[in-house]
Order: structure tokens, then sequence, then C-alpha cells
């Protein structure tokens, strides 16, 4: 089941979750659920997606995920994972033909950091737009933007240089 929609509050609870398949609760425009979206998508893993409604949530959802928050993942024996960070590093280990991590505890430690580094430019790249359709203006954050990609590039060419 894949929902353009988003589901709203009343709106019934979805069947179980196929056996050879894992269900995404996302948002179609959140920066955070588009990181599990590309997990999924870049270790081929069979998957269907279910959109909330962010700020009609319905009751079920809050069930599965006391937060409300997306991503949320639920497999087939009706584990729920949720958050963007462990979304994606539970795929990546209980999917572990493809991996997209690093073996080793430094590496891992590595990529979690530029993770965050480019974490808030991620935020803006949601920020931005929202704001702007608003009428507001937006160039301040334009100008934080800027100096936050060229902070997390900077480092990530850094941490690339030392570590090879």
């Amino acid at each position: 089941m894949s929902t353009e929609k988003s589901v709203i509050k009343g709106t019934p609870e979805p069947g179980p979750v196929p056996k050879d398949s894992i269900r995404l609760y996302s948002m179609r425009f959140c920066p955070y659920a588009q990181r599990t979206r590309l997990v999924l998508h870049a270790k081929g893993i069979k998957f269907d997606t279910i959109n909330i409604h962010l700020r009609n949530k319905p009751e079920w959802f809050l069930e599965k995920n006391p937060l409300g928050m997306v991503p949320t993942l639920e497999t087939p024996a009706g584990e729920v994972i949720y958050e963007s960070p462990i979304t994606c590093e539970y795929l990546d280990e209980a999917y572990p033909e493809k991996k997209l991590l690093p073996s080793t505890p430094f590496g891992k430690a590595r990529q979690r950091m530029m993770l965050e580094h480019f974490s808030n430019v991620e935020l803006h790249f949601y920020k931005i737009p929202v704001r702007r359709l608003k009428g507001e203006d937006v160039s301040g954050l334009e100008a934080e933007l800027k100096v936050s990609l060229t902070k997390s590039w900077y480092l990530l060419l850094v941490c690339e240089a030392s570590c090879h």
C-alpha cells in the first residue's frame, strides 16, 4: 500500500506488513524521512510507504510511535523503529548484503559526524522554500545555508584527506 495522500486522524490502520517487505511511515516532504527512503532504495529493500499527516495524525500511528514523528519503520514481525539515523542504521544491519556503513568503529563514527554537520544544511533546504512560500524574507536563512554548506564541505574534505 503506497499513498501519495497523507492519512489523517480517523483513517483505519493498515493491515500487517507483508512478509517480504517493510513499511515506511513518512511525510512526502520530510528531509529526515528522505534519508531512510534513500537507504531503502540504495539497498534494494522492498517497502511500501504510508504518508502521515503530521498535524492530524491517526491515533494508531501514535500507538506505534509515541513521538508521532517520521520516519518510522515497521517490520512484518510488528517491530517499530523510528528516528532517521536509527532507521538507517537498522536497515544497514538488518539487510547486510550491501553495507552502507563502514565496518570499523572509527569509520562509523566519522560518517555519523559528517551526518551531524550536514543535518544543519538539510534543515535549511526545508525551511527556505516553506518560508519563501509564506512570503517571508529568507535572505538570512540563505546566508546561513551558504555558511553551513561551506563548513560542511570543508570538514568533509579535511576528514577525507586525513583518513587516506
